[in-house]
């Protein structure tokens, strides 16, 4: 039998709204829910990350998440929570996005269909693709009312005196394609549930109204909270950027960054959201972190375990590595070991020279390397009053005035980090 999964969303904060009877219905039985991902890029970033979580917990409560990749609905971009219409993506730039995102969710869920409730993954193109205008018009369209879709908030948004641009046909006719999306899975593979954001309440209850006006049955939805920050400002974003669950896009020491920067406010509600930790560990973090909010528990616990999720226990010890190297308690062997990606995103904006390839070949003399080389320093006389004053690191580590950087010197076979005093940093990049 399932257990408690509304129950599991009530007490992390991840319930918005539900429809009624849904608990009960999720209680009977295993049962099929699904949530839908647009292929906007190849990648999805933090803010889906919660939507993936929802069905993994869907999934611990002993029911069977359905995956639906909108590779259709990708074509024409949702216009719910948006002021302006998206830019239209060509198809082989959705087979792209589609692949990249397939790859990044079976991470997360178990698909293995030996087990009783394997994760299912669907496309929206699949059952689309061939479906002419004229025949969804006559099957679909005819079920739902034009007064129906213009009720729904996200039409009446787009379409209120405030907004900067109308609303297309091609974006009206969303909310039909994802109730058709419901209709069909509630059709083939007995679908009783769709979940996704708050702002997703309109498009869902448009698939539950075809599936009662055209099938005569009943189907379930649940929303969770747009995730927001203490401070109003939108989740999920940097000044970078978003922040993507693929490391080549944000990489491992970012990401783990991110959520260490996490203020103590929004600390408190990510531990429940994002992590699988049970109550009473995160209730006892919570009361521990209050009473020592210095150490930082609360962010440390937060970044340990959604890096763990997302990019594994190896990357995650990658990343606190590098962390510690730029706060100076690092071993000069674990700076070795940086990848060149890594090393400059840790000394982003340092000042960098180019060094010939030939030159680190024979051994490039410190004295050079901080002056005439490079301009770190302003003269020979300089370097050498600041290697007597004992000022200088190379990769973090102390060295004198008869020191030689050679080749093992480098770190990703291309970078030396040359340092006067705690803060001063240059890079030497080695060219060909």
């Amino acid at each position: 039998m399932p257990t408690n999964f509304v129950q599991e969303l009530q007490w992390r904060g991840l319930l918005h709204d539900i429809m009624p009877e849904t608990e009960n219905f999720l209680l009977e039985k295993a049962a099929k829910g699904y949530i839908g991902f647009d292929p906007t890029a190849d990648s999805l970033h933090i803010g889906s990350l919660v939507q993936i979580i929802i069905l993994m917990h869907f999934q611990k409560h002993g029911h069977s998440p359905v995956v639906l990749v909108g590779g259709a609905t990708g074509m024409i971009g949702d216009p719910s929570g948006k002021s302006d219409e998206r830019n239209l993506l060509d198809q082989m730039t959705l087979e792209k996005n589609c692949e990249g995102i397939q790859n990044q969710l079976e991470r997360f869920l178990d698909f293995d269909s030996s087990i009783p409730n394997p994760a299912i993954l669907v496309n929206n193109y699949d059952w689309m693709k061939s479906y002419s205008l004229v025949d969804f018009s006559r099957e679909v369209g005819k079920f739902i009312t034009v007064n129906y879709m213009m009720a729904k908030e996200s039409v009446k948004k787009r379409l209120s005196s405030e907004a900067k641009a109308g609303m297309s046909f091609t974006e009206f006719t969303y909310q039909l394609l994802q109730g058709y999306d419901f209709l069909h899975l509630y059709k083939n593979i007995d679908c009783r549930l769709q979940m996704g954001g708050s702002d997703q309440w309109g498009n869902i209850t448009t698939g539950t109204e075809l599936i009662r006006r055209k099938e005569g049955g009943k189907a379930f939805a649940i929303t969770c909270p747009l995730i927001k920050k203490a401070d109003g400002s939108k989740f999920g974003k940097t000044e970078g950027g978003n922040i993507w669950l693929d490391k080549r896009r944000t990489s491992s020491y970012k990401f783990y960054q991110f959520w260490l920067n996490t203020s103590d406010e929004d600390a408190v509600n990510y531990i429940k959201v994002f992590t699988f930790l049970a109550e009473n560990k995160i209730k006892s973090i919570i009361k521990a972190h209050s009473e020592a909010s210095h150490l930082r528990l609360l962010q440390n616990t937060i970044a340990n375990e959604i890096t763990t999720l997302v990019h594994g226990e190896e990357e995650l010890q990658k990343a606190k590595e590098a962390s510690q190297i730029l706060f100076g308690k690092s071993t000069s062997e674990a700076f070795q070991k940086l990848t060149p990606d890594t090393f400059l995103e840790l000394f982003e904006g340092v000042p960098q020279a180019n060094i010939n390839r030939g030159e680190i070949k024979k051994g490039i003399d410190i004295v050079a390397a901080l002056s005439s080389l490079s301009g770190f320093l302003s003269s020979n006389s300089d370097a050498r009053r600041a290697l007597k004053e004992n000022a200088i690191y190379v990769n973090k580590s102390k060295v004198d005035q008869d020191f030689v950087i050679q080749e093992s010197h480098l770190i990703g076979d291309q970078y030396v980090l040359l340092q006067r005093g705690k803060k001063n940093y240059f890079i030497l990049k080695i060219v060909n």
